[in-house]
């Protein structure tokens, strides 16, 4: 590609919007397209290090209805979003944007849309999200990560492009040990409580951890955990004999995939597609506020693929420690999801985001 392309990536709110969109930015500028990237406050505490990328922070808001002084403010701020967007997107002149979910997103696509700029949203979890529900209408296509997406309604479905996830390169690259070489006589556990860390990971899982000590289950745990967390997951693993590795916020998870064989995870669509793509069989547990039940739906999905297990929260006491025991007797357990993990890759996903970016590109409307 000659000239550059300008394009414009849009992210926001939790890690699932923010990496993706991080990941698109990245394959875009190695593509040599000229890339801006819009975030707001919540957003821009997961963008680090990112060189060659303009960062522009957009004030933001869901639509807040719990009284009236609420709903009023947050309409205001949207429309003030729109109205910052507008103006942006007048000085940038951008020929593609992307839009890539939650409600930070929505008001640059608004803007777009009337100012006619082509945007793209892009919808890596099963049910679409609120806010790309209601762009959907306006947007050129809307780029899935599954064909099984639910929540289109018929007269928009020419509008899905299967992409596959948008992870990182090294993600999809990367060859985990093979199982025959892990240590069957211990579990090697990653623990990860996702961009807002699970709080309840380090009040519930560590007590699991202790009754699989007590019961002769050799585990070691690396436990993603909020840093107000750490001394106390210190002392209680230290206390209990429990080999352990404590770790904050991380944006090299691959460091730690190489080291464990089973892994138990929040349900956000992004992290469940690196352990599938890793090929490290993960247990997952939903967060249960996700809008619209998202991660019940994602977790289900992998369920029933048999690329995983799924716990609820509400579950966790009494069937994580069975499920445990299972694996810890049974050694082919985990070959069994191997197995079908391995008949899955994202490896295609940006050969095909190249190949339709070029045909809306070049489309004249």
């Amino acid at each position: 590609m000659s000239k550059k392309i300008k394009a414009i990536v849009v992210v926001g709110g939790t890690g699932g919007h923010v990496f993706p969109g991080l990941n698109l930015a990245k394959h875009l500028l190695e593509e040599n397209y000229d890339i801006d990237l819009i975030t707001d406050k919540r957003g821009l505490k997961f963008i680090q290090n990112f060189e060659n990328l303009n960062i522009f922070v957009l004030p933001s808001s869901p639509l807040v209805s719990k009284n009236i002084f609420s709903l009023i403010f947050s309409s205001i701020l949207i429309i003030y979003s729109v109205l910052v967007s507008f103006f942006f997107l007048l000085f940038k002149r951008p020929k593609i944007i992307f839009g890539m979910g939650g409600y930070a997103s929505f008001p640059t696509c608004v803007a777009a849309s009337i100012l006619k700029i082509k945007f793209i949203i892009y919808e890596n979890n099963l049910i679409i999200g609120k806010a790309n529900k209601l762009l959907l209408p306006y947007a050129k296509k809307i780029f899935v990560s599954y064909k099984e997406l639910n929540g289109i309604s018929n007269k928009y479905k020419e509008k899905i492009l299967e992409i596959g996830n948008i992870i990182k390169k090294e993600i999809i690259n990367f060859k985990a040990l093979n199982s025959a070489n892990f240590q069957r006589s211990k579990i090697n556990l990653l623990v990860l409580g996702g961009s807002q860390a699970a709080k309840i990971f380090a009040e519930v899982l560590p007590n699991i951890f202790k009754e699989c000590s007590n019961q002769n289950i050799n585990l070691k745990i690396y436990q993603h955990c909020l840093p107000s967390q750490n001394e106390k997951l210190k002392l209680f693993y230290e206390q209990n004999n429990i080999e352990f590795e404590i770790f904050n916020f991380s944006n090299k998870l691959e460091e730690y995939f190489s080291k464990v064989e089973l892994a138990i995870t929040r349900s956000g669509s992004s992290i469940l597609a690196e352990l599938t793509n890793a090929k490290i069989p993960f247990i997952s547990v939903p967060l249960p506020s996700s809008a619209d039940n998202h991660q019940l739906i994602n977790a289900t999905f992998y369920q029933k693929k048999n690329y995983a297990l799924l716990v609820e929260e509400k579950d966790l006491k009494n069937k994580l420690l069975p499920i445990i025991q299972e694996i810890y007797s049974d050694k082919s357990f985990l070959d069994r999801i191997l197995y079908n993990q391995r008949q899955y890759s994202d490896k295609n996903v940006y050969n095909n985001i190249n190949n339709f970016l070029k045909k809306i590109i070049n489309e004249k409307n």
